[in-house]
């Protein structure tokens, strides 16, 4: 059996979807991938079902739900455990398990400097990924904080990947990834600064210009802020470089005797 939470929640049995539909239903069961092999307390169930204004019968109405979640997913091992519910599960069960776990041997290469090692493994990791977490269950005050922490994971990921392929030297290659990134997330002056870096490097210096305009004036728009100190000394290395080129390309070429004189002064 197959638990999907780096996207809408699934189930997978034999091939088939088999996600439970009502919805305090897939909470639960959202809330147990999300702690699997750990004990859930039945206080974190009855803050994620309902809130601030739980019901007389919110405990004996969590285990109806139990019941109702051990009957759709007969495979999957939901034990009582004091003080509430364990769903125990192997690490390949559960997407957000087998993500961890690639990014534990992304960080160990990227320690060890294997930028290939580093990049092959986050970009497997990242392949889990199949849109917003949790997508589909209507999270409340404790799937919340779950949900969010995921974001922060995935973009850690990211980060880790683009890192190690810029150590690679794949500017050029990285160049579509990085748009779409900065496209999903524009307030990231990180991934902007890579996408800029990226198009200097494969002497692509006009766009590069234009692309810290861009993020310049959405950084005023949306926040009244003006580029971070890194992205305006990247601005400005990308500036100097450009005055280098246009002066080199200025002067006028040297022979063995000296300077060429151009042909109206000879």
């Amino acid at each position: 059996m197959e638990f999907r939470v780096l996207g809408p929640l699934e189930v997978i049995h034999d091939r088939r979807i088999c996600t439970p539909k009502a919805p305090k239903v897939k909470k639960l069961l959202a809330l147990l991938l999300l702690r699997a092999n750990q004990v859930v307390g039945l206080d974190s169930f009855v803050e994620e079902l309902w809130g601030d204004n739980p019901p007389q019968t919110a405990v004996t109405t969590t285990q109806t739900y139990v019941y109702h979640l051990r009957k759709l997913i007969t495979e999957a091992k939901v034990k009582t455990a004091a003080p509430g519910y364990v769903l125990e599960a192997d690490e390949g069960d559960v997407d957000a398990n087998r993500f961890d776990s690639l990014m534990a041997r992304a960080q160990l290469s990227a320690a060890a400097g294997d930028h290939r090692a580093t990049a092959g493994h986050a970009k497997e990791a990242l392949a889990l990924w199949r849109g917003t977490p949790l997508a589909g269950v209507d999270c409340g005050n404790v799937l919340r904080g779950y949900a969010v922490n995921l974001e922060e994971r995935h973009i850690a990921a990211l980060e880790l990947r683009v890192r190690a392929e810029m150590q690679l030297g794949n500017y050029r290659e990285m160049i579509a990834d990085l748009r779409s990134l900065v496209a999903v997330h524009p307030l990231n002056e990180w991934f902007h600064a890579q996408l800029i870096t990226a198009l200097h490097r494969v002497g692509r210096r006009s766009e590069a210009l234009r692309a810290y305009q861009t993020v310049r004036e959405l950084l005023r728009r949306e926040l009244g802020l003006e580029p971070s100190q890194e992205l305006w000394q990247l601005h400005q290395e990308i500036l100097a470089s450009d005055m280098r080129s246009r002066a080199t390309r200025g002067r006028a070429p040297m022979v063995a005797g000296g300077l060429i004189r151009p042909a109206s002064a000879l």
